[in-house]
C-alpha cells in the first residue's frame, strides 16, 4: 500500500505551515498557542482520515476480470485482446489496470485507468504482437485500487489464466480461394514454367481441339460419336513429398525479424499448401533437435492444420546437423518412394557426411537439397575495397562462396539437384521447382 499524491500534498502543506512556525519559535517570537493547536488538530485529522481510507481500501474486494485472448495468434502480427472489468460494490471504484503478458509479446495501450459505478461493466482493448512461436501462457493481471478518499493505493495481482498458440503467419492461406491460387502464387514471385508433354493421370473425354496430338484421340469414342474425341490428362495427384527441416545451430542466423529457421519453416508450409492443393501427400521430418518429429505424408486440407499444430513450437537449437542419422530415420519411416527436400544452410564441413546421406536417400527417393544463403555474403562481395580490412573481408567471402560452390557441384555430380536462395526467396523458388518438376514428369 502506497500513499497517493493527494496525501503527500496534504503532508507537504502541513510541513509548509510548520516551517514558519518553527522559524518564529527559533527567533524568540513564538506564534500564538491557538495556531499551534490548530496545526496539531489538522495533523490529527489528516492521520485519522488516512487511517480510515487505508482501512476501507484493505477491505475493498477486487473487481471481477475476464480476459479474451485469441487461442491462435500469428507471428509478428498485431492482435486485439479484450479485458472485461465488472464492479459489484455499492460505491464507485477507481483503478489502474495492467495485464501481465509472457516474455516475447509486445503490447500497446497498457496500462489503463477507469472508474466504475455500482454494477457497471467495462471492456478494455489492447493489442499484442508475438515475437516468437510456441505456446504462451498469461497467468495474472495487476490492478491498482484507490481508497474511497483517494489517499492510498494498493497493488493486487489477480489470477487470470489464458493460453495462446503462436503460429507462423499463414492464416491468410485458409482464406485463399481455389480460383485465385495461380494469381496468388504469381504475386509471391513463383514462376510457372510451361509444361513438357502430358500428365499421366486420365481426367476426362472432350471434343477434339486444334493443337491436340493424334495420340490424344480416343478412337472408340470418336467412332461412337462420329466426331473427334480427345482424352484429357492431368498431373499425377498421388505423389509423396517429405520435407526434412534442419533445426540445428546453422539455422539461427537472422534475416530481418526472422531467423533462417523461420524462413525455412514458412517455405515448408507454403510448399505444403501448394502441394496439398495439387492433390499430393505431404509430410515433415525435423532433425538436429532433441525431440525429432515425423509427420507422415497425407493428403487433404486437414493435413495443413496437422502440419501447423505439429511444428508451431519448433525452434532452432545449438546442436549440429547429423545428416547421416536423419537419413537413417527417414529410410526407416518413409517406405514409399517420395520427393525428399532437405532444407538447411550448407557448409563446406558437410561435404562427405552430406554426400553419404544423400546417396543413401537417393537409392529409394528423389532428393532435392535447398540451401539458404546469408544476405550479408552478397553485401560483402559487392562492397568496394578501400583498405586492408575490406580486402580481407572480400577474400574471406570469396573463399567461403567457393567452398559452398564446390559442395554444390559435388552434389550435382552425384545426380542431386541443389536449390540455393536467399531466406526470403526460398519459398517461391521451392514452389517453382516443385511445379516445374511435376509438370515435367520428373516426380
Amino acid at each position: 500500500m502506497n500513499p497517493t499524491r493527494r496525501l503527500l500534498y496534504a503532508l507537504l502543506l502541513l510541513l509548509g505551515l510548520a516551517v514558519p512556525l518553527g522559524i518564529a519559535s527559533a527567533l524568540g517570537q513564538p506564534a500564538p498557542s491557538v495556531i499551534h493547536t490548530a496545526w496539531w488538530g489538522l495533523l490529527l485529522c489528516l492521520g485519522l482520515t488516512a487511517l480510515f481510507d487505508a482501512w476501507n481500501l484493505r477491505r475493498l474486494p477486487p473487481p471481477e476480470l475476464q480476459r479474451r485472448l485469441p487461442g491462435n495468434l500469428a507471428l509478428n502480427r498485431w492482435h486485439d485482446v479484450r479485458l472485461q472489468v465488472r464492479h459489484a460494490q455499492a460505491r464507485p471504484l477507481h483503478l489502474d489496470l495492467f495485464d501481465h503478458l509472457p516474455a516475447g509479446m509486445e503490447f500497446e495501450h497498457l496500462p489503463r485507468s477507469l472508474t466504475l459505478s455500482h454494477g457497471e461493466q467495462a471492456e478494455l482493448t489492447y493489442r499484442v504482437r508475438p515475437e516468437h512461436r510456441g505456446l504462451f501462457s498469461a497467468r495474472r493481471c495487476e490492478v491498482r485500487l484507490y481508497g474511497p478518499l483517494g489517499l492510498w493505493r494498493q497493488r493486487r495481482l489477480l489470477p487470470l489464466e489464458s493460453q495462446a498458440r503462436v503460429y507462423p503467419d499463414f492464416t491468410r492461406l485458409h482464406g485463399a480461394s481455389l480460383m485465385a491460387v495461380d494469381s496468388w502464387l504469381s504475386r509471391l514471385g513463383v514462376s510457372r514454367h510451361p509444361r513438357r508433354g502430358l500428365g499421366l493421370d486420365f481426367h476426362q473425354l472432350r471434343d477434339y481441339r486444334e493443337g491436340d496430338t493424334l495420340r490424344q484421340i480416343d478412337w472408340k469414342a470418336t467412332a461412337r460419336k462420329r466426331s473427334p474425341i480427345a482424352r484429357e490428362f492431368q498431373d499425377e495427384r498421388d505423389q509423396q513429398i517429405l520435407l526434412m527441416l534442419d533445426c540445428g545451430r546453422r539455422m539461427r542466423s537472422q534475416d530481418g525479424t526472422l531467423s533462417h529457421f523461420d524462413h525455412a519453416l514458412n517455405a515448408s508450409l507454403l510448399l505444403g499448401y501448394v502441394a496439398l492443393r495439387q492433390g499430393d501427400a505431404l509430410g515433415l521430418y525435423s532433425f538436429a533437435t532433441e525431440q525429432r518429429r515425423f509427420i507422415p505424408p497425407a493428403k487433404g486440407r486437414e493435413q495443413l492444420n496437422t502440419l501447423l499444430n505439429g511444428v508451431y513450437d519448433l525452434a532452432e537449437t545449438l546442436q549440429p546437423a547429423d545428416f547421416s542419422r536423419a537419413a537413417s530415420d527417414v529410410l526407416e519411416r518413409q517406405k514409399r518412394r517420395a520427393l525428399v527436400i532437405i532444407l538447411s544452410n550448407l557448409r563446406d564441413e558437410d561435404d562427405q557426411e552430406l554426400l553419404d546421406a544423400v546417396r543413401r536417400l537417393s537409392g529409394r527417393h528423389r532428393v532435392l537439397v535447398a540451401s539458404l544463403r546469408e544476405p550479408i555474403i552478397d553485401t560483402l562481395r559487392q562492397q568496394p575495397v578501400n583498405g586492408f580490412q575490406d580486402a580481407l573481408n572480400y577474400c574471406g567471402t570469396l573463399d567461403y562462396l567457393n567452398a559452398r560452390d564446390r559442395l554444390h557441384e559435388r552434389l550435382q555430380a552425384h545426380g542431386v539437384p541443389v536449390l540455393e536462395a536467399l531466406p526470403h526467396e526460398i519459398g517461391p523458388q521451392l514452389i517453382g521447382r516443385y511445379l516445374a518438376w511435376k509438370r515435367g514428369g520428373v516426380i
